[in-house]
């Protein structure tokens, strides 16, 4: 079986719920808290690669994302200035973030992770 990355803040409730319900599919997860180990440029950009849309890995109702005045910075700066400000803070990207068997899901999709097994 493939371990699962899932990408997560330990605090976050959402993270909690979708962290458990993986374990309670019998998915070997590796948890890596986002708020020590943020994406690399290089992951968010794979991740882009891949189908995820750049708009999608905001967390857009985080206290970051409001205090950086990130929405009109979304507006005015490129992609390429927007994935460095992603990969500097892993606070201002959305969670879970999870991986495995070549998918990528970002966001609490819990009916979703059956796909992981």
């Amino acid at each position: 079986m493939n371990t699962i990355c899932f990408i997560g803040y330990p605090n976050c409730t959402t993270c909690k719920r979708a962290y458990k319900a993986l374990q309670e599919l019998e998915l070997d997860v590796d948890y890596r808290n986002i708020s020590v180990d943020n994406p690399t440029k290089e992951e968010i950009q794979s991740w882009i690669a891949q189908g995820v849309q750049l708009k999608d890995l905001f967390n857009t109702s985080g206290k970051l994302y409001r205090e950086l005045n990130v929405k009109e910075k979304r507006q005015t700066c490129s992609d390429e200035e927007l994935i460095d400000l992603l990969s500097q803070n892993g606070m201002l990207v959305k969670r879970p973030v999870v991986i495995g068997n070549g998918k990528i899901i970002i966001g609490n999709k819990i009916p979703e992770y059956e796909s992981l097994k």
